[in-house]
């Protein structure tokens, strides 16, 4: 995520600021323009940036102080690029605000490379929903945790996950390693463009190269993975043990990963972030582009590798787990150029690697 600077007074401001502390301007995420702008009123409901003249509304969620992005004057809805697509929110405001934090966070990497959003009033079968979740009490007494997942569009949140502690207890539970809010949005939505661009997108073929078959039964696969386990040496063939279920799993986990590279490599760019550790040629890196540029993976990758070690080492010298507790093995720079490929709309009918057929 970029850092951005209020328009009024050059202040520096973050994505999620609701106002500039220097000057106190109302800020407003403008997605036309991918920037965070201060913003003065015109008329009711009408705002408009600071030196500039687009008319903008905020989104009808900034009365609940939930978003804090704008809509264009002629936009008929009356939500932004990403509420819109919500269908059941939380009760919970706190959780609320939580969650929309994170969705809006996916938008921006969505609005950087333009890729396809369309919702169900477009496609009413497959286009984008979400559903935030509450967790259920059944009739008979039993609590039933809600499911987040993904059905031909329609991705499904556990609300109750915007809980730290829910969320950390799932994580123990579950033996993850990494488990965020943001992880979820970019995990699920990574169903949803497989569906737009590659089935859809005519490249079914290419990616069964990389990511093997997707026809496999998916309830089976599930099955096998719960009763059996991950394969031996998972490690040098998918980035997750999540991954190694289904080709499906594996696509939308390097989605995932590919968004979380960019994304934090695009923060260390705006930090003008360098690595040179004396003795120690492997471990440099210098973050001089801006990633959501640059069109080869593996350029991203060996900047990333060296950065993810130094931020992990950090972490481990404050008693902290591994922020980016993963290994990018040559199968999986492989698979996640191939979904970078996608993304950036380059060619992918280069000769890739067959993917094996594990046991």
């Amino acid at each position: 995520m970029k850092i951005f600077t209020c328009s009024n007074c050059q202040n520096t401001v973050y994505f999620h600021n609701r106002n500039c502390v220097n000057c106190g301007y109302r800020l407003g995420f403008v997605p036309q323009l991918q920037e965070l702008c201060a913003m003065e009123p015109v008329s009711e409901p009408f705002w408009k940036p600071v030196n500039g003249s687009a008319s903008q509304r905020f989104c009808a969620n900034a009365v609940t102080d939930v978003c804090n992005w704008t809509v264009g004057a002629e936009d008929p809805n009356d939500f932004c690029r990403a509420c819109r697509y919500n269908r059941f929110v939380p009760n919970s405001i706190d959780n609320w605000r939580r969650i929309g934090e994170a969705q809006r966070h996916l938008f921006y990497s969505f609005l950087k490379w333009n890729l396809p959003a369309q919702g169900r009033d477009v496609d009413p079968h497959g286009g984008l929903a979400f559903d935030f979740l509450e967790d259920q009490i059944t009739s008979d007494g039993r609590h039933k945790a809600a499911m987040t997942g993904h059905d031909e569009g329609r991705i499904s949140i556990r609300a109750a996950e915007a809980d730290d502690l829910t969320r950390e207890t799932v994580r123990s539970q579950m033996n993850e390693h990494y488990r965020t809010l943001l992880g979820h949005f970019r995990h699920e939505i990574g169903h949803f463009i497989w569906n737009k661009m590659v089935r859809d997108g005519g490249l079914l073929e290419e990616c069964r190269a990389v990511f093997g078959d997707d026809r496999i039964d998916y309830d089976t696969a599930i099955q096998k993975h719960y009763t059996n386990g991950t394969p031996p040496n998972w490690q040098n063939e998918y980035i997750s043990a999540y991954a190694s279920m289904h080709p499906w799993e594996d696509f939308a986990e390097s989605f995932a990963h590919c968004l979380h590279i960019i994304d934090a490599l695009e923060t260390a760019h705006c930090y003008g972030m360098a690595l040179k550790a004396p003795h120690h040629d492997a471990i440099a890196a210098d973050v001089d582009f801006d990633p959501y540029t640059v069109l080869d993976f593996d350029r991203l990758a060996e900047t990333w590798i060296p950065l993810s070690v130094a931020i992990n080492s950090i972490h481990a010298s404050m008693g902290e787990r591994p922020l980016y507790p993963f290994i990018l093995s040559p199968r999986v720079k492989e698979k996640l150029a191939f979904v970078h490929k996608i993304i950036t709309r380059q060619p992918v009918q280069r000769p890739f690697i067959q993917t094996p057929q594990m046991a």
